[in-house]
C-alpha cells in the first residue's frame, strides 16, 4: 500500500476532480484540490446521470449516492416525439426494490453533494496552472500567479480543455461533432412530468429534449448542425449564442414555450467535440481523468458516470499499490479499453444520429 502521506495533487474541482479528492482524503492521503476559478463553479443544466455513474458514487460514498438521489428524479419514462409533436414511441422505466436508479438531477446538486463529502482545506481557489514539470522523484505545478505544488501525483481532472494534457500526450485536437447546443433550466410544473425524459426527434437525430429534474425544474437541449466559423475552431463558446428562430419555430408550441420562458442569461451554448481515444492516461507522476482524458460525444450519456469511474478505479489502485508507478500502470490497464469503447461508440452514435464529425466532412 502507498504509503498515507502521499502527497496527491488534482487539477480541476469539476465532479470527476473533487469527487477523486474525497476518496482519496478518505483513505488518509495528503490532497491539494486547485480550481481555476475562485471556487468549483456549481452552475450548470440538468444532467442524466446513468445507473453506471450512480453505482461509481454508491461504492466509494453511499451518502453522496444518497444525497444525489433525494435532490433528483429517478428516470420513470423516455418519449420520443416527432416535430409535430406525435408520439412516436415510449419506453417505461421500473427498478427492483434493490437497483440503483439513473438519476435526472440538476448539476448543482451533484457537485454540492460532492462538495459536502470533501474536507474544505484541501481546496485552493483562483489556481490557473501554466506548466508542468516532474523528476524520478516529484512532480510540480506552477501556477500563473507564481504558486508551486510539489508532490508524488498530479492528476489532470480539468476537462476538454485540459492545461495536465500536454505532459502526457501532446497536441490533442478537439474534434467538432458538427452540432451547436444550448441548454437552459426552467420553473415547470405541467409540461414535463416527474421523472419523464422527452425527446423530439428530426429525421435521424435528436432536435430537442426535455427532462424533469425535480423541484419543479425541466432541464432543456436544443441541437442545431451548423457549421463554425473559421475563427471558432476548438472555441467551446460561439460567437453569436443567440437561438436561431427558424429552427426554434420547428418546434411544436408547448415545447417552444419551455425554451422561450428561459431568460437568457441562464442559458448556456457550446459546440460540440469529443477527442479522438489518447494511447495513454499516464505519464510519469501524472495521470488523466474524466473528460481530460476521454472527452466524448453526450450521445451515451458516459461523460460524467466515466469521470466517477475513472475516480473510482484510481483512488482502488492508488489505495492498494505498492507504490504510484504500479498504481498507475494498473489503473491505465484497467480504465483504457473501457473508455475507449465509450469514445467509440459514443461517436458512432452521433454519426447515426445525423450530426457531422469534422474529420469525416
Amino acid at each position: 500500500m502507498i504509503a498515507a502521506n502521499c502527497r496527491v495533487g488534482i487539477v480541476g474541482a469539476g465532479t470527476s476532480g473533487v469527487y477523486l479528492a474525497s476518496l482519496l482524503q478518505q483513505q488518509g492521503f495528503q490532497v491539494a484540490l486547485f480550481e481555476k476559478a475562485p471556487y468549483p463553479r456549481t452552475e450548470g443544466c440538468g444532467i442524466l446521470l446513468v445507473q453506471a455513474g450512480m453505482a461509481a458514487l454508491q461504492q466509494g460514498n453511499p451518502q453522496i449516492c444518497q444525497a444525489i438521489i433525494q435532490a433528483g428524479a429517478p428516470v420513470s419514462r423516455f418519449e420520443f416525439r416527432n416535430l409535430r409533436g406525435d408520439l412516436i414511441n415510449a419506453e417505461p422505466v421500473s427498478y427492483a426494490a434493490d437497483e440503483l436508479p439513473g438519476m435526472l438531477v440538476h448539476r448543482k446538486a451533484i457537485l454540492h453533494a460532492l462538495l459536502d463529502a470533501l474536507s474544505p482545506e484541501c481546496l485552493h481557489g483562483n489556481a490557473d496552472l501554466q506548466s508542468v514539470t516532474q523528476t524520478d522523484s516529484s512532480v510540480i505545478a506552477h501556477f500563473k500567479d507564481g504558486r508551486q505544488w510539489e508532490g508524488d501525483l498530479l492528476v489532470g481532472a480539468d476537462g476538454i480543455l485540459s492545461q495536465v494534457r500536454p505532459a502526457v500526450v501532446s497536441d490533442v485536437q478537439l474534434c467538432y461533432l458538427g452540432d451547436l447546443v444550448w441548454r437552459g433550466i426552467v420553473e415547470d410544473q405541467t409540461f414535463c412530468p416527474a421523472g419523464n425524459f422527452i425527446v423530439y426527434v428530426r429525421g435521424r437525430g435528436i432536435y430537442a429534449n426535455f427532462f424533469d429534474i425535480g423541484g419543479g425544474l425541466t432541464h432543456w437541449g436544443f441541437f442545431v448542425e451548423q457549421q463554425q466559423q473559421e475563427d471558432e475552431d476548438s472555441i467551446l463558446r460561439p460567437q453569436d449564442p443567440s437561438i436561431p428562430a427558424a429552427e426554434l419555430a420547428k418546434l411544436p408550441e408547448d415545447a417552444r414555450a419551455i425554451i422561450e420562458a428561459t431568460p437568457p442569461a441562464q442559458i448556456v451554448s457550446r459546440y460540440s467535440y469529443d477527442i479522438d481515444p489518447l494511447p495513454r492516461l499516464q505519464q510519469g507522476r501524472i495521470v488523466l481523468i474524466g473528460d481530460a482524458a476521454h472527452a466524448k460525444s453526450p450521445t451515451r450519456a458516459r461523460g460524467m458516470t466515466s469521470g466517477f469511474e475513472d475516480a473510482l478505479a484510481l483512488s482502488r489502485h492508488l489505495t492498494a499499490g505498492a507504490d504510484v508507478s504500479t498504481a498507475l500502470a494498473a489503473f491505465e490497464a484497467e480504465r483504457l479499453p473501457i473508455v475507449h469503447e465509450y469514445q467509440r461508440t459514443s461517436r458512432e452514435m452521433s454519426r447515426k444520429i445525423g450530426r457531422r464529425h469534422k474529420q469525416a466532412a
